[in-house]
Parts: C-alpha cells; structure tokens; sequence
C-alpha cells in the first residue's frame, strides 16, 4: 500500500471539511448549478483503468523531482485533501489505504477544467487521467489533463485529523468510519483474508463446501434461544437458525464423508463485547474422525488463518502476546475447576450438595434445576475461563450440558467434547459426535422436557435428524468456530463490534 503523502505538496493543510447543516447546504447548492449547467454529478460507467495504488507502486522507485514519465493512466477516488489555487491546484484522491496526488495545472487543464477542480468538496468521488509525473517537490503525481466528479458528496466527511472518535456513530454509520479510519478498513481485511484462508485449508483436506437452510421448522443444534419468524404461505411459524450442525450431519449420513459451511447463524441473546445476535461460524464434520483429530484441525486451521491475516504465527491479547506455533496444551475441565477451588478430586459421581457448596464459596450464582454438570461448567466459567490467556484445549464435558456429543469413553458422565480458548475467549467447541440414535433421542426428551419448564435455549426434538441418525451413521468427529471472535484475535481488537461490517445496535 502507498503512503500517506509526507510532506508533498497537498500533505499540510487540514481536510475542508464544511461544518453541519450549512455545509449539506452549500453542497446542495453545487450540485444544483452542476445540473443546471448540464453536467450530471452522479455519472454511470466511468472508465477507470488504473488502481491508485497500483499506479504508485509502479512508480514508486523512479522519476525525479520534477519528472514527467509521458504514460497515460485513469484514475479515481475520494477527495482527501485539496490545496491551491489560481493556475495550480494539488488534489488527493484516497482509495482504500492508498492515496495518490492529482496535479492540476491550468496550462493543460483549461479554464473551464481549473474551475471545476476548484468547485470540488472533501469527500467528492473524483476521476482523473493524466501523465505520471514527480512535482517539484518530489510527491508522485497524476500532472491532470482531465479532472471530473463522479460522484457528488452531500455531507462532509468528519475531520480526519481529529477522526471520529463517537462509538456510536462509527458503528451506526459504518461508511463514514471505513471512509477515515485505516483501522475499520484494516480489520475487515484481516477478516476477507482468513476466510480465504480456511476455505484454502478445508479444500486441501478434501471437505465440499456446501449450503444449509437458514430457516429451521425447529430450533437445533445448539442450546440457545431462536429468533422466530413466520411463514404466510405454510401458515406456520420457523425460527432463524442457531447452527447448522444438524443438516450437515444429516448430510455426512447421507454419505458425504467431510462436509463444511461458513455462514450467518442468530441467537437471540444480548449485546456486548463478545456477542451480537447474527454472527458467522465455520461448522466441518469429518467421518470416521473424533475429537482428537478434530483439535489437531483446528490447531492448523487457526494457524492458516493467523499466517494469512498477520503473516506471524502471534496475536496480540491486551497488552499481551500470544504464541499460536507453539504445541497447545488439553487441560481436562474437572482438572481446572478443582485447581481454582482447591478441591482435589472433583467426580461428576459426587453428591451435588459438593458442587454446590462449591458454588456458594466462591459466589457463582446457579439455578435450583441444575445438576452436578451444570453447576461444574459454572464453576469453569467463572473462575477458570477468563484466565486462559494461552491457547488451551479444555476437554470433556459433563453430558448434562453436551446434549449433542458422544459419551466419553473412559467416563459416561462425561462427552468428548472441547473448546478452545485464547485470550480468555472460546474460539471453537467440538465434539466426537454421537451417532447412536437412541441415545440421542433421550437426550433431546430431556431438552425438550426443560423447555417445557422454562429454558428458552433448550432443544427440541427433531424427528428428521433422528430417522437421519437411524439411517446410520458413521463415527464423526464435528468442530465449530466462531470467526467474528476469531477475526477479533488475529486484528487485536477488544469489542466483537470491530469484527462485523455491519453489527446489531440498539435503536438510537
């Protein structure tokens, strides 16, 4: 990316950036007498064939002060910066990160072409062709033969000096933050860069990408509590999805062995720095895998995305950096809560009345209904989660809140399940999935039962993934990772808000 113009000769003098309601006025004016002159400020088809930062990387290592190259190039962008007047005016256009400076001289523009580089406002769309040239104080140049707006800017752009620094305006007005802010425009790059990424990484280990339904007739796949909807043609109400876990896996049923899709997921829930309602998750099932080959995945697949979006195998958490190359190690969570509470030995076989205590001592609020799992995971959340600032697998599960993944092996009472935190943050949760549809059945009756007493995020039960999983199914290892928080990671930023175009906000 080209730099910021350092000293040259449009580079001193803040944006003329009109104030308020006065400034919309005076750009209503133009535009009028523009159209009254018979030029039209909002043109279609403009032929531009030159990128400005193209353009200044090309040239970027030749032509002296106050050299003209003789090549030709169309260009355009936004009007940055614009000083000078009379029989020279500098203009900066801005694309993007790049910027690149637009001489215009009288003695090639014209009369008429000086008048209407002068009539230009900060924020204007702008296209220039010219000769690639150094001025004489040595900035990289387009010297103007022609000079046209294409796109007549209404409303001043905030000072760029000052930026613009309301929360609540960058997020509500997100062209106007992209517009001046690197930083916005930065972060969302990082995120078009890991997506590619992990599509790159799942091609290459043969997964199909495919497409599921984001209207459910029944809420799945995750405990949460769903945005419903209401189809008039059916007459019957569907629900926004939660995940997409189920249809994939019907789709791994149905003999596709390693499927993946990247999509929109919502859950409603409230706002703050780590959720918002609609979010993008990668979810990938792998026949015949579990959930040790599906955290050796993950390690490469966070890893792909970190090279791609940084080009460094770090990121930065605080104040803090942390090391993704590094071997990660899989802490087991009764392990976890037992060192925070110094309980030695802690069994999901143990009388609830000890996790409770355990509850109690260390002031984590809990719920009457919730049995020992609940109230271990509980435990976790509170005292463990928020200081496992290192990547760390935490593994199984209690069943009673894993209502989707396959008993442990070595333990009932558990599942073979993990997340992955970093940062203090999950970044991903997988399973070795449950194929057995009998067991699956009493856990969604169960699901369904809470619901009925009261919990909103609770499943139901789904009749068509059961006669899927009747069907048969083959051992399967299942991962799902929440890219907006990944994203978050790798751009260093703190509010999931920074990571999505376009976030949930409160009316205003």
């Amino acid at each position: 990316m080209s730099a910021a113009p350092q000293g040259g000769d449009a580079g001193g003098d803040a944006p003329a950036a009109d104030a308020g309601e006065a400034g919309v006025a005076d750009r209503r004016a133009k535009r009028d007498a523009l159209r009254a002159r018979g030029v039209e400020p909002y043109p279609v088809g403009v032929a531009v064939r030159d990128g400005l930062g193209e353009t200044h990387r090309r040239y970027a290592d030749s032509l002296e002060s106050g050299q003209d190259s003789r090549d030709f190039v169309r260009v355009a962008g936004r009007l940055l910066r614009q000083r000078g007047h009379g029989r020279l005016v500098f203009l900066v256009l801005a694309e993007g990160d790049d910027e690149l400076q637009i001489m215009c001289r009288q003695d090639r523009l014209g009369q008429a072409g000086m008048e209407a580089a002068g009539e230009l406002d900060v924020g204007d769309w702008v296209a220039a062709g010219g000769t690639v040239a150094r001025s004489k104080r040595g900035e990289l140049s387009v010297d103007a033969d022609e000079v046209a707006l294409i796109g007549k800017s209404l409303r001043p752009l905030p000072d760029k000096w000052h930026g613009l620094r309301d929360v609540e305006t960058r997020y509500r007005h997100r062209e106007v933050d992209l517009a001046v802010n690197p930083q916005a425009r930065r972060v969302l790059q990082h995120r078009a860069r890991v997506l590619h990424a992990l599509r790159g990484e799942l091609a290459a280990r043969d997964y199909l990408e495919v497409e599921t339904p984001v209207l459910h007739p029944i809420p799945g796949g995750a405990n949460a509590t769903p945005f419903v909807t209401r189809h008039e043609a059916l007459d019957t109400d569907l629900y926004l999805r939660v995940a997409p876990e189920l249809y994939l896996k019907r789709l791994v049923a149905g003999g596709l062995p390693r499927v993946y899709e990247i999509g929109r997921v919502f859950r409603n829930e409230g706002l703050s720095p780590r959720h918002n309602p609609e979010f993008t998750m990668l979810e990938s099932y792998q026949a015949y895998a579990d959930y040790h080959d599906m955290m050796d995945l993950t390690e490469q697949l966070i890893r792909a995305a970190a090279t791609a979006a940084t080009g460094e195998l770090t990121a930065t958490v605080g104040q803090r950096e942390v090391d993704l190359s590094a071997p990660w190690p899989r802490r087991r969570l009764l392990e976890l809560v037992a060192e925070a509470t110094g309980a030695e030995g802690l069994s999901l076989s143990e009388p609830r009345a000890r996790f409770q205590a355990l509850c109690d001592a260390h002031h984590v609020a809990v719920e009457p209904a919730w049995g020992p799992g609940k109230l271990a995971v509980a435990l976790y959340e509170k005292l463990v989660e928020p200081h496992l600032v290192e990547p760390t697998f935490v593994l199984d599960y209690p069943v009673e809140v894993s209502p989707l993944a396959r008993r442990h092996r070595d333990d009932p009472a558990l599942t073979e399940r993990f997340e992955l935190l970093i940062g203090g943050r999950e970044m991903a949760n997988a399973f070795s999935e449950l194929t057995d549809p009998v067991d699956q059945r009493q856990r969604f009756e169960a699901q369904a039962a809470a619901k009925a007493a009261g919990d909103t995020e609770a499943m139901a039960v789904d009749e068509a993934y059961l006669a899927a999983m009747e069907l048969g199914m083959p051992p399967m290892g299942g991962l799902g990772i929440g890219l907006d928080r990944l994203v978050m990671l790798l751009a260093g930023v703190e509010s999931i808000r920074d990571a999505i175009a376009f976030p949930t906000l409160r009316p205003g």
